[in-house]
């Protein structure tokens, strides 16, 4: 994406605010597709207007997807607390005033959430969240979409996406076989689920 196409984006994220209640704007799209880079820029570009809330501070603890039996294909729809990360954008979207509200994130270093690491205060007008599955339509994800204001979906160029997210697996600890075998097994079936969620979305973004 250029940076006339971030100006762009920056200037709708901006037209989210100001009526004085608090807004909520997804950002969807595939594993590797650049989401949370987006969600980063946008929010500093705004100056103090928006906090960024991502999806992925859901994530199932490791030791769970273990019992579950789900490690294997950690990053399905399966593996995440979509109820709680519902029940929390639903909090975010009505604030109390004086009180800040604590989001998790999720270290990509130790592969965990850590909880309570993110600070929404009440005063912020825009909740950015990001993640794979906003658009998704099947139980309990359904929750999701009618909570956010907009949704953006970011639309991959695969030939970009793919070598990003193996380099991205491998620079925090897969080696490079395991890294490719991951994304071609796991990492590509989402993407095709997340794909089904596209026409969904309020606003198309084609990515480099």
């Amino acid at each position: 994406m250029d940076v006339q196409g971030t100006d762009g984006l920056v200037r709708r994220a901006r037209a989210l605010v100001g009526d004085g209640r608090r807004r909520m704007l997804g950002i969807a799209g595939p594993p590797g597709v650049g989401k949370s880079t987006l969600a980063a820029r946008l929010v500093a570009r705004l100056d103090g207007l928006a906090a960024l809330v991502p999806m992925d501070g859901f994530h199932l603890a490791q030791a769970e997807l273990e019992r579950l039996g789900r490690a294997g294909r950690k990053g399905a729809p399966d593996t995440f607390d979509a109820a709680g990360y519902a029940a929390l954008l639903a909090r975010l979207r009505t604030p109390e005033p004086g009180v800040t509200v604590y989001a998790p994130a999720f270290d990509r270093s130790l592969e965990e959430p850590v909880a309570g690491a993110i600070p929404v205060p009440p005063g912020v007008p825009l909740v950015i969240t990001e993640g794979n599955y906003l658009l998704h339509d099947e139980a309990p994800w359904a929750a999701v979409r009618p909570l956010l204001d907009e949704v953006w979906y970011l639309d991959p160029d695969d030939r970009h996406r793919v070598p990003r997210l193996i380099a991205r697996h491998v620079r925090f600890g897969k080696e490079q076989a395991h890294a490719e075998r991951w994304v071609a097994e796991s990492d590509e079936a989402n993407a095709r689920l997340v794909a089904r969620g596209r026409d969904r979305a309020h606003l198309v973004v084609r990515m480099s």
